[in-house]
């Protein structure tokens, strides 16, 4: 029996269901703040639920999220709404619990919330996740460079390069590596204006 898996969502559907965790308060903290990272930053669950206090960066006015190398910048509103579920975070009145670092605490002691029910609870409010990923990551792709990609979201290089081909992205001539040196024993040519 082979199991069908839903395409990627469309760049509209993605955007729609980014607006709606964004603005509905009717959709518990959690589950908004878990959907727009997975939507933005094309994150699996299990790397989601991993994340703690300690991923979520503050320069002044400035969050970002460590999820690879650089860190990711975090956009306003969804800074603003991370920055309140840090602040009312679910299943920390618990005596097991009161000290927890993980972003998105589970009931067991010390542990996170778990991926499989994490993933229920937002197919539940209509954001199927691996429809949702596979948008967010293709949306990257056509914006930046698959080792750009790989490096920022934390991705396998060859996955995001099979990705991007998939997708048809326009940086497959893009050379990964470090551009802010010049390679040994070169020196740039000088013209005489004279």
């Amino acid at each position: 029996m082979k199991i069908a898996r839903r395409p990627a969502l469309s760049e509209d559907e993605r955007l729609a269901a980014l607006g709606r965790l964004l603005t509905d308060a009717e959709i518990p903290m959690r589950l908004r703040v878990a959907g727009v990272i997975v939507l933005l930053y094309a994150q699996p669950l299990s790397r989601v639920v991993r994340l703690t206090l300690d991923d979520v960066i503050r320069d002044g006015d400035t969050v970002l999220l460590r999820l690879g190398e650089p860190l990711s910048p975090v956009p306003s509103p969804v800074a603003a709404l991370l920055l309140e579920h840090i602040t009312n975070r679910g299943n920390m009145n618990t005596a097991t619990n009161p000290a927890s670092r993980w972003l998105f605490p589970g009931r067991r002691p010390g542990q996170p919330l778990g991926p499989d029910h994490l993933s229920a609870l937002l197919n539940q409010v209509g954001i199927p996740i691996a429809a949702a990923r596979g948008a967010a990551i293709r949306q990257q792709l056509l914006e930046l460079p698959a080792p750009v990609v790989a490096d920022a979201l934390g991705y396998h290089d060859k996955t995001t390069s099979r990705l991007r081909n998939e997708t048809g992205g326009t940086w497959s001539r893009y050379a990964a590596g470090d551009h802010g040196r010049s390679p040994a024993g070169w020196t740039p040519q000088r013209f005489n204006d004279s």
